[in-house]
């Protein structure tokens, strides 16, 4: 009986990847890594029919019909845009909170503190003076600071790409409002430079006595967009916002003359600190119930758009996984749990103080695996400077190969909720995603449910689901918990260590503020 039951799910299993892989483009014809060596601790030899078992039934649930589509356009639609601490944020975590009982799960949420809450009020900016007077669309830039109290009027001045020759040609900045070029998003190395490049510029322009500074837009076609600079929640350290980039390229051309004014004002709304919550979600192991793996994506966005792709789908994928893991009706051999983190968009604040409260955890926790970049293809996973884990991780989607999630890559990065896991040692795993239309919406007024490639996100719930489910239940952990020493020579090895010290971490981990404790 035992052999029957193995081979027909191995058959159900067949049936399922089969039909799905033929709507998928084909895997890559060969392999950038070297060939692994069986293993007997997990989803090889002894335990393949357990793994097989497990996405046979998993497979169905996700990719049948399913509450999830509906529950992302109620966050979406409905509840929309969800800066955390405002109260369309307090309407998201109890979607988050619905959506696990709905999915039987068991469900809580945990309180941090956020520094700063932030909203927009009234921005405007007008150009003065003739041919030059027109309408310009802007927005605050997150977390801006107000200005003065009836605005600033002051020559506009271009500092080109903001550089310190450029600072240097554009003689005395003092009370001037400025403005500032930028690249169309286009690539993943055009994004990580918005986030770069700002903290050198804002530097320059209060040491010179600048009054505000204006951001050329990223994105084409008069497409507003917004992020912020600051790390760790912390407000602008100079009153700032995002003008639409056709305008603010004509700006900057009108500027060269030299004689450009302009009047600009923001009555944005500032508070704080301010309790939020991170929502969890949890399946406790029958084994190893105090070993735990975390399955998470960031629940809160900007509210121009209605955070879909960032990361609306992500969270209801989270939540979509922890459904048909319990529909399954198999318990893992250890706890997984699904958490919804507020606070990501400021810097990553809900999962760092996660981190903290769970600190006497950390050893116990055996890998987390975040989503964080829209409804793109899964093409393998980032590993966290981690080549010790690949045959582990790889083991665990052993049922999928023919899916083409192998491509793993062994990058360290920041920007999402895996990130003081990484510094604490622990296995980390993110998504790696065919970029779509991810950047060309990311933040932006576009980011709407209609963006949303529903096809794509449920493949991508059925490999998150099927790689939590793995490693939680393989034999052994995918790898060790790394000491402050080893997570300190991966940095180095990985070339992460000057990405610590241009984004402001590296003084934090220096401390031991941040990161493992020696």
């Amino acid at each position: 009986m035992r052999l029957r039951a193995i081979l027909f799910t191995s058959l159900l299993l067949s049936l399922f990847t089969s039909s799905l892989s033929a709507q998928l483009p084909p895997p890559p014809s060969g392999s950038i890594f070297p060939k692994l060596p069986p293993s007997a601790a997990g989803c090889s030899i002894t335990e393949v029919s357990a793994c097989e078992q497990a996405a046979a039934k998993i497979l169905p649930v996700v990719l049948g019909p399913s509450p999830m589509e509906e529950n992302l356009r109620r966050l979406t639609d409905e509840i929309g845009g969800r800066v955390s601490g405002s109260a369309q944020m307090g309407k998201a975590l109890e979607w988050g909170k619905a959506g696990f009982r709905a999915a039987g799960v068991e469900v809580r949420t945990e309180k941090f503190t956020l520094p700063n809450v932030w909203s927009e009020g009234e921005t405007r900016l007008e150009i003065i003076g003739g041919a030059a007077g027109f309408p310009v669309h802007v927005v605050s830039l997150g977390m801006s600071p107000s200005t003065p109290a009836g605005g600033i009027e002051a020559r506009l001045i271009s500092v080109g790409e903001g550089t310190e020759a450029e600072f240097a040609r554009a003689g005395s900045v003092k009370d001037a409002i400025l403005i500032v070029n930028s690249e169309i998003g286009a690539t993943w190395a055009d994004l990580f430079a918005e986030y770069t490049r700002p903290p050198e510029i804002i530097t320059r322009a209060i040491q010179g006595g600048a009054a505000a500074i204006l951001w050329t837009g990223a994105r084409e076609r008069m497409l507003l967009n917004r992020h912020n600079n600051e790390i760790d929640g912390r407000l602008e350290r100079i009153p700032g916002a995002m003008v639409a980039r056709e305008d603010a390229l004509r700006i900057a051309r009108l500027a060269a003359s030299g004689n450009l004014r302009a009047r600009f004002s923001m009555t944005n709304h500032l508070g704080g600190p301010a309790e939020q919550e991170n929502v969890i979600g949890e399946i406790r192991g029958r084994e190893k119930p105090d070993e735990i793996v975390i399955l998470a994506a960031h629940l809160d966005s900007w509210e121009l758009g209605t955070g879909a792709l960032d990361n609306g789908c992500n969270a209801a994928l989270v939540i979509e996984a922890a459904r048909a893991i319990k529909a399954s009706g198999l318990l893992p051999r250890r706890t997984i749990r699904f958490i919804l983190f507020a606070g990501e968009e400021q810097d990553v604040v809900g999962s760092a103080a996660y981190v903290k409260a769970h600190s006497a955890e950390m050893d116990k926790i055996r890998a987390v695996i975040v989503y964080d970049t829209g409804t793109g293809r899964t093409t393998g996973f980032s590993l966290g400077g981690r080549r010790d884990i690949e045959a582990g991780v790889r083991e665990a989607l052993k049922p999928l190969d023919s899916w083409g999630a192998t491509q793993h890559t062994y990058d360290m990065q920041w920007g999402t909720d895996h990130f003081d896991f990484m510094l604490e040692g622990v296995p980390t795993l993110v998504a790696n995603q065919e970029m779509v239309n991810y950047l060309v919406n990311y933040h932006s007024a576009s980011d709407t449910f209609d963006k949303v490639d529903l096809r794509e996100l449920k493949m991508n719930t059925a490999l998150a689901a099927v790689a939590a489910w793995g490693i939680a239940d393989r034999e052994k952990p995918i790898g060790k918990r790394l000491t402050r020493a080893e997570v300190a020579a991966t940095m180095e090895e990985s070339g992460f260590t000057q990405q610590m010290k241009i984004r402001g971490y590296w003084e934090a981990w220096q401390s031991g503020a941040r990161g493992r404790k020696p």
